[in-house]
């Protein structure tokens, strides 16, 4: 993996940490191969039960693509002829969008900077997000000729209501964080010299916790966006079914019944 994004896992914890701090963390083509990768692995691995996404610096979480490495891409498409410009929508942006809300397990963003085009999708796409008192999102997407990828159509109405979501959309701004969090796009603000500290206590949380659950947690409520109240009634029973068969429904009801804090095992 690229040292442009660094991975680790500890006590049940992968922590994905977008690492061009010089660039804004902009996201160049070996990034995004990285990120890719890296989401995946996640994803996969039976001993993650939580995915903490953050930044290296205290500037940018993610401003989106490289703009820079961009410009060659748009002249090497007109000179080829191959109108190929946008490739990396299907390559790179769709492939980690599909595993930070497709994955199994939760996934937290500590979004200390800058969120920009798709950063602010992958931010977006955790289903927590802990923001810096100085960090501010955008979507950027038309202030460069674009339109939404990263996920942003599908998770900023969700978020934000579609009235609100076409208004940011058609009329890109800065989001600070104290907006955000009315918005309902922070779920929670701390001080920037406290975002590392909580996003990782909030993540290492999720990581302990009954992991069977949260999955079925994520499923439902993504399931719910789209389907009628009998669909969603019958899909709640059909993840209450296999939740309450997991091994961690067992010893919470144990120590409930013990008075005791449960140590979930994520089976």
């Amino acid at each position: 993996m690229a040292d442009t994004v660094l991975y680790e896992v500890s006590d049940g914890l992968a922590t994905i940490t977008l690492n061009r701090p010089d660039a804004m963390n902009a996201l160049d083509t070996v990034t995004k191969v990285a990120l890719r990768d890296a989401t995946e692995e996640a994803a996969a691995d039976p001993a993650v039960r939580a995915v903490l996404l953050t930044a290296a610096g205290d500037r940018a979480f993610c401003v989106g693509q490289d703009l820079k490495e961009h410009i060659g891409v748009l002249a090497a498409a007109r000179e080829s002829g191959s109108g190929q410009t946008m490739s990396t929508v299907r390559e790179h942006y769709n492939p980690v969008l599909r595993a930070l809300t497709g994955m199994a397990k939760p996934v937290v963003a500590g979004v200390n900077g800058v969120a920009a085009g798709a950063g602010f999708g992958f931010a977006l796409a955790a289903d927590f997000r802990v923001v810096a008192d100085t960090a501010s999102f955008t979507t950027a997407f038309a202030g460069v000729a674009l339109t939404a990828d990263s996920g942003v159509s599908w998770t900023l109405p969700r978020v934000v209501g579609p009235g609100r979501a076409a208004d940011l959309l058609f009329f890109p701004r800065s989001i600070k964080a104290a907006e955000a969090y009315e918005l309902g796009i922070a779920n929670r603000v701390v001080p920037a010299s406290d975002l590392a500290a909580e996003a990782r206590r909030v993540a290492l949380g999720l990581a302990q916790g009954p992991t069977v659950a949260y999955a079925a947690l994520k499923e439902s409520l993504a399931y719910a966006q789209s389907h009628s109240l009998a669909e969603t009634l019958a899909k709640e029973d059909e993840l209450q079914t296999r939740a309450g068969a997991s091994e961690d429904h067992t010893i919470a009801v144990a120590a409930f019944v013990d008075k005791v804090k449960p140590a979930f095992v994520g089976r």
